[in-house]
């Protein structure tokens, strides 16, 4: 026996426990084995596994506590076996993509395999105990994107501990006692993702507990290819604490030493909860027996040698050496309990296809008796016969083929008279909607909470009102915020000794602290996942990206993990984070502040928010704070310094989403802008009125969503023409506005001339005044756009200008 049974404290190596980890790494690797038959013979689309990481990932399991987070990679099915988050049959049923959160809980067919989730939210929405889960944040396929929310999780851990306003929310926290368990293949850690979030980790002294699984390669590229030095426990090794300065814990084991393993993890998780010291894991030596997925083989890259030294080094191969030399049990136990392991895998994978397939056959004999009815009354019937013998013939049929077969058959019944045309219709109507609660639900949040039920609550002006700048309007309202709300967290690049690059927050930090009001170093990506992170875990972080055309720098992070949360859960999980940013209107290649068509492209799943002024950015901040949902707000950049009246009801006013506002009435033509744009367009439709010219001027106010009412076709049914003026590139947000309101809206039946697009060059605008007028849309260009438009339908009236 060993000298060890008894490992930090806990009594980890009874024969028992023992034999109880070695049965779970059987199943688990038997589970990759088939997992992986199941892709080559057609029946699931894609695999991946963690074949070859068992014994690591039981070791971290261990030490993994109701109310910890993991924040992991795709291959962590051991870890999710281990704590209970998933059946076997359910780890198979997502690689089916079966589309039923009773077979399905983690993505509802909507993720391919590996993608591991905790619903954390009820039926309506509403959280749930985060501190009776063992939690488990939805894996993403990017490489390394997984690490930025993790720095948010942990640190929200801190804020629980340290700020006593924050004790009540019991639901969410043990006193801040939680561990976050990040995870990731060695090759990703070369990821700038990864590098920044152990930095900031470093910095912040958060319980973040990162694990490395290092199996030599990334895809088909080495190591020495991928890290400095090889290994990234020594390429980080200037992060490693020690007496005098503060970082990373550092720690290094193979991954196939069962013993070491697990102590490692004891101290590594009770240094990090019990102190909040970040620590890496660096696991060696470890194998992947199947390869990197189902997409190909590693013996096209792998030498012979490199081969046998990975089935040497096998950690379930190792483990049961383990077990037979200190003698915790017999061979003849151990290959009882592998021979159960493997029919434990194969009547999950039974069990998980059986489901599967049992409403999709259901549905495929019923569409294969439609479509035989109706060919027995067609005079298409052997074109019918056609569409049933391609779809008899289909291997494994889903419902992409029982509904294109039935769109099939109703285009060529047509216009002919056959009685089983409106069940097929009704057949197909039915399936469209099923399908759409399948796979097109979830987008925004669906619950009482979101923020499209917010009522509008309308500004307070008295004779007393001051009129005062744009910056003190925000300063007041996060005055009011920050007292009403201890949640409310802010951060970012000077937000809190200077109140941020304008003032928005000026002397708000003494005020509230530094805990709430948190300057950071200049790691955009590492802000998002703080954020996300933390709201997550039920806190309302508000974080700023300083300027908006550094929010490239977090794209990634936003659109593969914020804008994707709520949907790839199907309504399991949410982040209802706020990003708070200034642009649309300054000179400047790097200043211009206009990606707007890139963030409509990018973050469907979240609001896009261009308020005009402060007064109107301060009514949808309260907004989005009494709903669930993750929004980007876009303060206008050149309105600081731009005077507004102060209304009496700052802190709680609330301007609804999606209704765009009527700034200046008109009838002779329709402009549609947002944010900074609408004083260029107002000065324009100033000069207009001149010419004998009414324009009607709309804020849009949000781009996502857009104009829910169709208030827009209201104005052009009455204008009957229509602009849309953006200083966003061509093409953009201008061309995504004609396309809300020409087609989606319809508007077009009552348009008298053609609608057009009034945008900026092709290129970022050079710095100074003149580049700004030269490449972004003037009051001029409004004016003559306009002005052309209006000589089309009346030349006599409107003679040529130039």
């Amino acid at each position: 026996m060993l000298q060890n049974d008894s490992l930090t404290g806990s009594s980890v190596l009874s024969k028992e426990s023992i034999t109880k980890d070695y049965r779970l790494a059987c199943e688990s690797r038997q589970v990759s084995l088939l997992g992986r038959k199941d892709t080559m013979g057609g029946r699931s689309k894609f695999g991946i596994f963690g074949d070859g990481k068992e014994v690591a990932q039981i070791a971290l399991s261990r030490a993994f506590k109701l109310g910890d987070f993991r924040s992991g990679y795709y291959r962590d099915q051991t870890i999710e076996a281990a704590v209970g988050n998933i059946t076997w049959q359910q780890f198979f049923a997502q690689m089916y993509a079966h589309a039923d959160l009773e077979h399905e809980p983690s993505t509802g067919g909507r993720s391919m395999n590996g993608h591991f989730s905790t619903r954390w939210l009820d039926e309506n929405g509403q959280w749930l105990d985060q501190t009776k889960l063992y939690n488990s944040v939805c894996d993403i396929s990017s490489t390394a994107g997984q690490i930025p929310r993790a720095v948010g999780l942990a640190y929200a851990s801190k804020l629980f501990r340290e700020n006593p306003d924050l004790h009540h929310l019991t639901n969410f926290t043990r006193q801040g006692n939680e561990i976050v368990f990040a995870t990731i293949g060695d090759a990703s850690t070369s990821q700038g993702m990864f590098l920044e979030a152990m930095n900031a980790a470093g910095v912040l002294q958060i319980p973040l507990l990162t694990s490395v699984w290092d199996d030599g390669y990334g895809i088909s590229v080495p190591v020495e290819y991928q890290t400095t030095k090889s290994s990234i426990s020594k390429a980080l090794a200037g992060l490693q604490r020690n007496e005098e300065e503060l970082g990373l814990e550092i720690f290094t084991v193979k991954g196939w030493d069962y013993p070491a393993i697990i102590e490692t993890y004891q101290r590594a998780a009770k240094l990090c909860r019990e102190e909040h010291v970040p620590v890496l894991i660096h696991v060696t030596e470890l194998t992947q027996p199947q390869g990197h997925s189902t997409s190909g083989s590693h013996e096209r890259y792998k030498s012979k040698q490199r081969l046998k030294w990975e089935n040497d080094r096998d950690c379930n191969l190792r483990f049961r050496n383990w077990i037979l030399q200190n003698g915790y049990a017999t061979d003849e136990e151990l290959e009882q309990i592998e021979v159960e392991a493997k029919e434990t895998a194969h009547n999950a994978r039974n069990l998980a296809w059986q489901a599967y397939r049992k409403e999709l056959d259901k549905e495929y004999l019923e569409t294969i008796q439609l479509l035989q009815d109706a060919m027995r009354s067609s005079s298409h019937s052997n074109e019918l016969s056609n569409i049933i013998l391609e779809l008899s013939k289909t291997y494994l049929p889903v419902r992409r083929d029982m509904v294109s077969s039935v769109r099939k058959a109703l285009r060529l019944l047509g216009r002919e008279d056959n009685p089983m045309k409106d069940a097929l219709k009704a057949s197909l109507q039915s399936s469209l909607k099923d399908n759409a609660l399948r796979f097109s639900t979830h987008l925004y949040s669906e619950s009482a909470e979101s923020p499209l039920n917010v009522a509008e609550v309308k500004p307070v002006f008295t004779e007393d009102s001051p009129t005062v700048d744009g910056r003190e309007i925000i300063r007041s309202y996060f005055n009011a915020l920050f007292e009403r709300d201890p949640r409310v967290v802010t951060l970012g690049e000077d937000v809190g000794f200077i109140g941020d690059v304008n003032q928005g927050l000026a002397g708000l930090q003494e005020k509230f602290g530094e805990l709430r009001i948190t300057d950071t170093g200049i790691r955009e990506t590492t802000i998002v996942g703080q954020g996300i992170g933390m709201s997550m875990r039920g806190l309302r972080p508000i974080v700023e990206i300083q300027y908006f055309d550094y929010i490239y720098y977090a794209l990634a992070t936003l659109t593969d993990d914020l804008a994707t949360l709520h949907y790839r859960t199907a309504g399991g999980q949410k982040a209802p984070l706020i990003i708070r940013t200034r642009g649309h209107r300054l000179e400047g290649i790097w200043h211009s502040g206009s990606p707007m068509g890139t963030m409509l492209s990018s973050l469907r799943g979240i609001h896009v928010i261009v308020p005009r002024n402060f007064v109107q950015a301060a009514g949808f901040y309260n907004t989005l704070m009494k709903g669930d949902d993750p929004a980007l707000i876009v303060e206008p950049l050149n309105s600081y310094r731009q005077k507004e009246i102060l209304p009496n009801n700052i802190g709680e006013i609330c301007v609804p989403l999606g209704e765009p506002e009527i700034i200046r009435e008109g009838n002779d033509i329709t402009i549609v802008t947002y944010g900074s744009m609408c004083r260029i367009v107002m000065e324009a439709a100033a000069q207009l009125q001149k010419s004998g010219i009414e324009a009607e001027v709309i804020d849009v106010q949000t781009l996502l969503p857009f104009d829910i009412n169709s208030r827009i076709a209201e104005s052009v049914k009455k204008t009957n023409r229509v602009i849309f003026a953006d200083e966003d590139l061509p093409g953009s947000a201008s061309a995504y506005m004609m396309q809300q309101v020409v087609e989606k809206q319809n508007v077009y039946r009552w348009l008298d001339s053609a609608p057009i697009t009034v945008s900026a060059k092709d290129h970022r605008p050079p710095y100074g005044s003149d580049g700004d007028y030269f490449s972004k849309p003037n009051a001029d260009d409004i004016f003559e756009a306009a002005y052309r438009i209006m000589r089309e339908a009346n030349p006599e009236h409107y003679p040529e200008l130039f």
